[in-house]
């Protein structure tokens, strides 16, 4: 699949926003203590980025944690977040580092967040934070990806070629919106 950048320029995607907000204290100090244990080579403080985000932030579902978070300084705060937060928090600490980040999707049963990373040299590599559980099993790759989840073409799934810069409003909106975890299930988006 080609992946196509929604904005031309690669320093949209080193952008801090109100969801990617890696310009926050508590983004900068994770972001510290990772490049003091990984180094400071880009692949090695993506790698450790991306293993953080998936292994100590929780999936609020496998978890059953209520709250929802949507920042990414909030993600990392609490521990807590669905794929699309925990892509947030994983785009932040990747942009606070100078690595090009895209928040990209899968339609799934309903819209599944992922990361993609831009390192020196190398195409854009989708990556999934989400978490590993039984039955999943994502790991950073840049030789070809080791995603959460394959859409199933006869079931309507598919991959979502776009390259956003910022979260697509429907992603924002529902996580904005959710007071809880059970109102979230019912405001995911099915496409965007």
């Amino acid at each position: 699949m080609e992946l196509t950048q929604q904005a031309l320029e690669l320093s949209a995607y080193l952008a801090a926003d109100e969801a990617v907000d890696h310009r926050h204290p508590l983004v900068a100090r994770t972001a510290a203590r990772l490049r003091s244990s990984a180094g400071a080579e880009p692949e090695s403080y993506a790698r450790a980025a991306y293993e953080f985000v998936r292994d100590a932030v929780p999936h609020s579902y496998d978890s059953g944690d209520p709250r929802v978070a949507w920042r990414a300084s909030d993600v990392l705060a609490t521990r807590n977040g669905i794929c699309y937060a925990k892509s947030h928090a994983l785009a932040a600490l990747l942009r606070h580092a100078g690595i090009p980040a895209a928040l990209c999707y899968q339609k799934l049963e309903v819209v599944h967040g992922l990361v993609a990373v831009k390192l020196p040299g190398r195409p854009w590599a989708r990556q999934d934070p989400r978490g590993n559980r039984p039955g999943v099993d994502a790991r950073f790759s840049l030789d070809g990806e080791r995603l959460a989840y394959t859409p199933d073409p006869a079931a309507g799934q598919y991959d979502i070629p776009v390259l956003y810069a910022a979260p697509p409003a429907p992603v924002l909106d529902a996580l904005r919106r959710s007071a809880d975890r059970t109102e979230l299930d019912r405001l995911l988006p099915v496409s965007l």
